[in-house]
């Protein structure tokens, strides 16, 4: 009797695998080279933008290096820009970043913290919170434009002030970059003549809208132009993926034979958010102290689709009807739609038809050039969804 009670009162091992948030800690599978590369740009105050498609763990990774980089003594501050639709929350999200990241214990203390931001055109309304004592910045609406503008020129001067006042070396990440211009067309000129003028303040810049940022750093006409190195974030190598996978599950009182591994990693080609999705399923359909199957590699798979259905559904409504022909063509087949055999052998329209449908769905980013000029739907699991459209599994699920 007693011994059933012990059994019961072990806790059994939680899923390993992380998908939808951010994957950090244990949860974060290789991109290694990737975290050094960023971590001694950023210490060597090199401004950085890092391209990927959506879903390739963009974030994670600079999260992963902002940990390491805290370890290093490196002040690194994160401001996300879809949480700041007007200038005004630009600078409240400025001033909160450079407070809670950048400025020391000392600047911290409420009265020094006033005293940090009395230089600003507009005075912020402080507030503490009751619960932690952590303050908050609030700007108000209703200001001159001008006066805004002063507080955010202001405010992005602060960084560099404070780097060399506590000879630390500093970044900031601005997640969603793309959405700056949504903000105030005038920000990036402001931005990139504050931040020529400061080499010892590292940026990183990220976004989900792949042709916007493309834009902004690779077009000669605008003020970021080859501002920053680029960093181009691929597939993981699935060899290394394998090794994550099979730790994982053994870690926690399951196995996952390697032919599996290699058959579900066939299915994701290594992408990353599709790997740990269809592992966390997986992990799910194989029981403790047994090792996964075919079988219950084919169910998580089935699960897959069913999670994702909604998603995809609305992703498949908001296409043209070329562009769905072009989506069905290129889930059974990556290639080059632009070429009279491939058109001809999946029924698509004319090739100006084909282009405009081309150019459409990568600027949505449902597909993307490969480095031989063929294109490919970049989520696998939206081909496969698409494939199963007419079998049972489609949109009845």
């Amino acid at each position: 009797m007693l011994k059933a009670m012990m059994v019961r009162s072990i806790k059994a091992p939680t899923n390993p695998f992380s998908y939808g948030g951010l994957a950090l800690d244990d949860a974060f599978a290789d991109r290694e080279t990737e975290v050094q590369e960023l971590k001694f740009d950023v210490l060597n105050g090199q401004d950085v933008v890092i391209f990927a498609p959506r879903r390739f763990g963009k974030s994670s990774l600079v999260w992963k290096t902002m940990q390491q980089l805290g370890v290093e003594g490196a002040l690194v501050a994160y401001v996300n820009l879809m949480t700041t639709p007007t200038k005004e929350k630009l600078a409240e999200k400025l001033a909160t970043a450079i407070y809670e990241s950048i400025a020391s214990p000392q600047e911290r203390a409420k009265e020094a913290s006033l005293k940090l931001f009395r230089g600003l055109q507009i005075t912020p309304r402080i507030t503490i919170d009751p619960e932690d004592g952590r303050l908050s910045f609030t700007f108000g609406v209703g200001h001159a434009t001008t006066d805004v503008d002063a507080t955010i020129e202001r405010l992005l001067e602060l960084p560099a002030e404070l780097s060399a006042t506590g000879e630390r070396r500093v970044g900031l990440v601005f997640d969603e970059f793309q959405e700056i211009e949504e903000i105030d067309r005038s920000l990036p000129r402001l931005m990139r003549t504050i931040f020529e003028q400061q080499p010892e303040v590292s940026r990183v810049y990220l976004g989900s809208r792949r042709h916007m940022m493309e834009r902004i750093f690779n077009d000669e006409n605008e003020p970021f132009w080859r501002s920053a190195k680029r960093i181009e974030l691929g597939v993981v190598e699935p060899r290394r993926f394998a090794g994550f996978i099979i730790d994982r599950f053994e870690g926690t009182r399951k196995q996952v034979p390697r032919p599996i591994v290699d058959s579900l990693l066939t299915h994701t080609s290594g992408h990353p958010y599709a790997t740990q999705e269809l592992c966390y399923f997986l992990w799910e359909e194989t029981p403790f102290d047994s090792a996964a199957t075919a079988a219950s590699l084919e169910a998580a798979l089935r699960a897959v689709l069913r999670s994702e259905h909604s998603h995809f559904q609305l992703r498949w409504e908001g296409a043209s009807v070329s562009q769905k022909l072009l989506l069905q063509a290129l889930a059974v087949e990556p290639g080059r739609p632009m070429t009279s055999a491939y058109r001809t052998r999946y029924e698509l329209p004319t090739a100006a038809t084909v282009q405009a449908a081309l150019r459409a769905l990568e600027r949505r980013e449902l597909i993307a050039r490969r480095a031989d000029g063929s294109h490919e739907i970049v989520e696998p699991f939206l081909a496969a969804w698409i494939r199963a459209l007419d079998d049972e599994i489609g949109p009845s699920i």
